[in-house]
């Protein structure tokens, strides 16, 4: 079994409001293993940055235990820290300077090596525009560089809290392929994001919570295949096949390609139809992909708040 780099158990954060307590993380149980791209996924508002800042001593915990690398945080933090880098909120560099010059300052201000900056600028795609001035960048180059400034003390676990807020497509493209690189080089990353398509193309595994509480965790594939079976019908008499079904009592949809059916055996589908006289002429798997795994556990949530 691989080392836990994060190990939280029954992790609590209650806030004081003026209108009463406010439960923002609950009894949360979350493993991140060495390596690879862990996906920390949840709508905004479920407790993904009350945790993020919790795990790197920015707020305390009500209730509960934390471990970063085998070590009780925050209590163990000074030992552990070196081998930590976060992007939580947007860094603050010198627009007048270029971004050689601002890693530079960086590394001088808290004891860095310097020969570290090329090596950092090249991991995040920005050798060939060290030398341009931070104002030139755009929004995509600003928080690579961000994740380039993380990368000069040569982190272990890198934690990247929603880092395609606000970007463009283009930009969004850039900062996959940087955590897609960086999780193939070693670095185990922490994603925190509400961009399921995108999460889906570079995390090896995801937590999935809402209200502050895990609602499903385990590796991408594993969460795709246990989402349920769907399929797509082409039936002449369509309004007749999808009664027919639903006094079955399957779940069924349409779509501008056919009903969809959720079903593991699309043999009974058939039959069940053929029964009615009605007569299938084309069946196509439809691949569950993240999105609508988190959309139908959410939704559930919110039905249902605090049902496991």
């Amino acid at each position: 079994m691989s080392e836990l780099v994060i190990e939280t158990r029954g992790l609590r954060k209650v806030f004081a409001t003026r209108h009463g307590p406010r439960v923002a993380v609950d009894n949360l149980d979350l493993s991140v293993a060495q390596g690879g791209v862990h996906g920390f996924l949840g709508p905004n508002g479920s407790g993904k940055t009350t945790t993020i800042r919790m795990l790197l001593g920015l707020a305390s915990a009500t209730a509960g235990t934390m471990r970063l690398f085998d070590t009780e945080v925050p209590e163990g933090l000074p030992q552990v820290i070196a081998r930590v880098g976060a992007v939580v909120e947007s860094p603050k560099f010198s627009p007048n300077f270029s971004g050689e010059q601002n890693l530079s300052l960086l590394a001088r201000a808290v004891g860095l090596d310097p020969n570290r900056i090329d090596q950092a600028l090249d991991a995040v795609g920005l050798g060939r525009r060290g030398q341009d001035l931070y104002r030139s960048y755009s929004l995509g180059m600003k928080q690579r560089l961000a994740i380039a400034a993380t990368l000069l003390k040569e982190p272990r676990l890198l934690i990247l809290d929603e880092p395609t807020n606000g970007l463009d497509p283009a930009g969004i493209r850039e900062i996959r392929d940087t955590i897609r690189a960086l999780g193939a080089s070693g670095v185990t990353v922490l994603l925190s994001s509400h961009i399921l398509a995108e999460v889906q193309q570079v995390c090896d595994a995801a937590t999935i919570i809402g209200n502050g509480r895990v609602l499903t965790t385990g590796r991408v594939a594993d969460l795709l295949s246990e989402a349920g079976h769907r399929h797509r019908f082409r039936v002449a008499d369509e309004a007749a096949a999808e009664r027919v079904l639903a006094a079955a009592g399957l779940s069924v949809s349409r779509s501008p390609e056919g009903l969809v059916v959720e079903s593991a055996h699309p043999d009974d589908v058939v039959k069940t139809l053929a029964g009615h006289d009605l007569w299938v002429t084309e069946i196509t798997p439809v691949r569950r992909d993240l999105e609508a795994v988190f959309l139908d556990l959410t939704r559930a949530e919110t039905l249902n708040p605090g049902r496991p």
